[in-house]
């Protein structure tokens, strides 16, 4: 054999377990089935919408949900309200009991789907067509300058250089979120009727005292109320505490009965996938970027979809575990709006997420039972979606 031949037949032979692993690698890829989805229960929704690079996941699902609830009401096929008329008007609020704190409050541009109808029940709603708060420069929320002024600002207030706070400050303020957002309209129509914030949110049905939150955590007594101690809760709400089977309970009944629900969570696992799923596995590091990155990463870094091995079963210790050491924390804002089963007969809830219309399902997320039951920070339910024995416990009307 010539030294050229000697060579090639030794290229090929260092490379043929290499190109082997690789084919066999691929193989088990293609053999590893993929989650068929069969739909048991499906409540209406309104469009996908994208909150891209801002932290406002909150108001996303917060809105989304009251928009399934006019649906629901009303008996519309869609509603689109203006999720930055909740943003512009919760800042403003913030930044008040941030000042009177001295600025020991969390101040940023997160929060709670609760927020969503403090604001609604203070100040009413406008469409998305009244008020895009897009009067940035972009097509697509970015926001991380808007928050990054408004936090400088509210901290140089809250020091206090005067020793006296001035009368102008707030109006400063809300000058910022003018700039950013644009001024909220005072008065505006709606197929030829004029309406008020005040008078639209009547128009629409939406009665804020009619939506109980819910958690299940151990620290506190069930059948209790507690502030639910993250810093996006800086509103200071109160929620509804209640045995895990029971939480669950409120889901699937919720769901049966036509009701969707606002679902906080926390998604930075690595069994929630860019490609639309959510299931039980190790925790992956958290990316930077969009609201999306942040939390699943980017596109060339998501995990093939596959049917993954069975969950472990999840345990109320479980989830305190979690809370108590910071594994599970208050990440992302999404709603639930129906059931499926995957081809092996395992529960899956529908989730509409607030990243666009990505993934293998457009925008739609298929989270288990288990997950749901882990990483559920807390629900927003209407109170009639609460089965009777849960609600008479909670001493809800």
């Amino acid at each position: 054999m010539n030294t050229n031949k000697f060579l090639l037949a030794a290229a090929i032979a260092l490379a043929l377990p290499a190109y082997q692993a690789l084919a066999q690698e691929k193989s088990d890829k293609k053999d590893t089935p993929e989650y068929v989805f069969t739909t048991v229960k499906e409540n209406p929704i309104s469009s996908i919408k994208n909150q891209y690079r801002s932290g406002t996941c909150w108001s996303y699902s917060g809105i989304g949900f009251v928009e399934s609830e006019i649906m629901r009401i009303k008996g519309y096929k869609d509603v689109d309200l203006s999720e930055m008329f909740i943003v512009r008007n919760s800042y403003h609020d913030r930044a008040v009991k941030y000042v009177r704190l001295d600025g020991d409050l969390r101040f940023g541009p997160g929060s709670s789907c609760q927020d969503v109808l403090a604001v609604i029940k203070e100040e009413g709603i406008v469409p998305e067509s009244v008020y895009s708060g897009m009067n940035y420069g972009t097509e697509l929320p970015e926001q991380s300058e808007m928050d990054a002024v408004l936090a400088a600002y509210v901290k140089a207030v809250a020091s206090n250089p005067n020793r006296t706070l001035s009368t102008a400050w707030l109006r400063g303020f809300d000058g910022i979120l003018d700039a950013y957002l644009g001024e909220v309209p005072q008065t505006f129509d709606v197929d030829g009727t004029q309406y008020t914030p005040e008078t639209y949110r009547d128009y629409l049905g939406i009665n804020p005292d009619d939506y109980v939150s819910i958690t299940s955590f151990t620290h506190h007594p069930y059948y209790s109320q507690f502030v639910l101690e993250v810093g996006d809760n800086w509103r200071w709400d109160r929620f509804y505490n209640v045995p895990l089977d029971e939480m669950m309970q409120v889901i699937y009944n919720a769901i049966d009965k036509g009701y969707t629900i606002a679902w906080a969570s926390d998604v930075s696992e690595k069994g929630f996938t860019r490609d639309g799923i959510g299931t039980v596995k190790e925790a992956p590091k958290k990316a930077a970027g969009s609201d999306q990155e942040r939390w699943v990463g980017k596109s060339e870094e998501k995990p093939q979809e596959t049917v993954s091995a069975e969950e472990p079963e999840i345990t109320a210790e479980m989830r305190q575990d979690g809370y108590d050491r910071k594994t599970t924390t208050d990440d992302h804002g999404m709603q639930i709006f129906g059931l499926a089963k995957d081809q092996n007969g395992n529960d899956f809830f529908m989730v509409k997420n607030s990243w666009g219309e990505t993934g293998k399902y457009d925008g739609i997320w298929y989270v288990s039972d288990n997950f749901v039951k882990f990483k559920t920070m807390n629900i927003l339910v209407h109170k009639d979606a609460v089965p009777k024995d849960i609600k008479k416990k909670l001493g809800i009307k």
